[in-house]
């Protein structure tokens, strides 16, 4: 259906996810235009690439001969672009409709969970294309092995590896051959009332797939096993008919053996750290393995993996400190990632600027964050990030967090800033020689791990 649009206008184009489908379509021959709030990276990457890109929204940004408004779920029904192709009674999706109308041309698999989710579909991209499979992604990150970063073009391939996102239920619009659920825990509490709640959204999602598809699901994930599958395969480090055993973790590297029951099929090395990405890896390699990918292929295909961006992604150095970016904002994220970093760097003192994302999060999962910070030797902790279209609970501000986390951990170096400017002041005052220092959330802090080291990233 995609395919039979040739003038194609995107409000909120600069979006991660949707600024990739704006790729592939103008890639598959639709002339391309776009509208969002603020000049970003994306945008004027989208800009470089040849798409006219609108500042602001506007009526004038929607030209008389379009015939396709795909709009991101956050801009709402009154937006003038979105009103004015009513007017003109031009057709309108959302980017989890057109996703999903893109799923209906392939042989789609969807990767979906809390957590991981973007990692485990870069990954399992890389070994499809390992393969031969050419296949077709759209990630929400960018992937420094693919040419257009947060999107591959396959040329020809059968295969689609999409990102399925669970807000507002919106991977129901997908229609996928195979799908992946890497965990499953308390999230996004501004629209689902609790965890059954979320339970209930997957369990629809899993539905979807057919007979003759398939579930990979996280078996050491309690809420991945209480849902009930046609078929299904299940992997984990403590359960499942795959399993990941003697883990040798180093600096820069780590290795474990893949066993399907009591069969070992092989080593697989991986160049980032952490037993979360154990976890992805195992998703992505059992993935593969069900769609009969060689295991040769599955092994190259992870060793060449170095990460992506924003997800422990070493951006520079600032006096003297390692400086890492990283996207995690769930609880267990920040867990993850500490004891990642503690496993690479043993002996360094790890210092995190953590910028919550989202007041509502940081309100219905607040025990959760105190809990999540125990790896971190020094926190610095900015305002929280208020979300455009989202539940914004004003009640609740990062001071409240910090109050709360030097309650329980009184020794530890804990500091509120008002904004990313004071952020940035207590790092020069902070920071020594020789530190680990990682910025983490999913708001625009990421800005200041740029701007400290005011170099271009790369991963490590």
């Amino acid at each position: 259906m995609l395919q039979s649009f040739k003038k194609i206008h995107i409000i909120g184009i600069g979006g991660i996810g949707v600024s990739a489908l704006a790729k592939l379509l103008s890639r598959r021959g639709a002339e391309v235009s776009g509208s969002d709030l603020v000049v970003s990276d994306i945008t004027k990457e989208l800009e470089f690439d040849g798409k006219r890109i609108f500042i602001g929204h506007s009526t004038e940004n929607v030209s008389a001969d379009c015939d396709l408004v795909i709009y991101s779920p956050a801009v709402p029904m009154d937006n003038p672009e979105r009103a004015v192709a009513r007017e003109r009674g031009i057709l309108e999706m959302s980017y989890p409709e057109a996703l999903g109308e893109l799923t209906k041309e392939f042989r789609t698999i969807a990767v979906a969970g809390t957590n991981g989710k973007s990692t485990t579909t870069a990954m399992l991209g890389l070994i499809l294309e390992e393969a031969g499979f050419d296949p077709t992604v759209i990630v929400g990150t960018k992937v420094p092995s693919f040419k257009h970063g947060n999107m591959r073009v396959g040329k020809g391939g059968s295969w689609l590896v999409v990102e399925a996102c669970e807000y507002r239920e919106h991977f129901l619009h997908l229609q996928p051959e195979f799908a992946v659920i890497t965990n499953i825990e308390e999230d996004h509490l501004d629209y689902y009332r609790d965890l059954a709640h979320i339970k209930e959204a997957f369990q629809k999602f899993v539905d979807k797939v057919p007979e003759i598809g398939r579930v990979i699901f996280n078996a050491d994930d309690v809420s991945c096993r209480e849902l009930v599958y046609k078929n299904s395969t299940s992997f984990g480090i403590e359960n499942g008919e795959y399993r990941a055993i003697n883990r040798i973790s180093g600096l820069g590297q780590q290795t474990f053996e893949l066993w399907q029951d009591n069969n070992h099929l092989g080593d697989i090395v991986l160049q980032i750290p952490g037993s979360f990405n154990v976890m992805n890896a195992m998703a992505a390699a059992v993935t593969a393995l069900s769609v009969a990918v060689p295991f040769g292929a599955v092994q190259a295909g992870l060793e060449k993996f170095f990460g992506v961006w924003r997800r422990f992604e070493r951006v520079g150095k600032f006096k003297g400190a390692d400086v890492f970016s990283d996207y995690g904002h769930h609880p267990t994220a920040i867990k993850g990632t500490l004891e990642a970093a503690r496993e690479f760097f043993p002996d360094r003192r790890l210092v995190l600027c953590f910028q919550p994302h989202q007041h509502e999060r940081t309100k219905t999962l607040f025990n959760d964050f105190v809990d999540s910070f125990t790896g971190a030797d020094v926190l610095i902790i900015p305002e929280i990030f208020a979300v455009a279209g989202r539940t914004e609970d004003l009640d609740i501000s990062a001071r409240d967090l910090v109050n709360a986390i030097k309650e329980k951990y009184p020794t530890k170096e804990i500091v509120y800033a008002e904004n990313l400017s004071a952020a940035e002041k207590l790092l020069h005052e902070f920071i020594q020689p020789g530190d680990v220092l990682i910025i983490q959330g999913a708001g625009d802090v990421d800005s200041l791990a740029r701007k400290i080291t005011s170099v271009q990233g790369s991963v490590l």
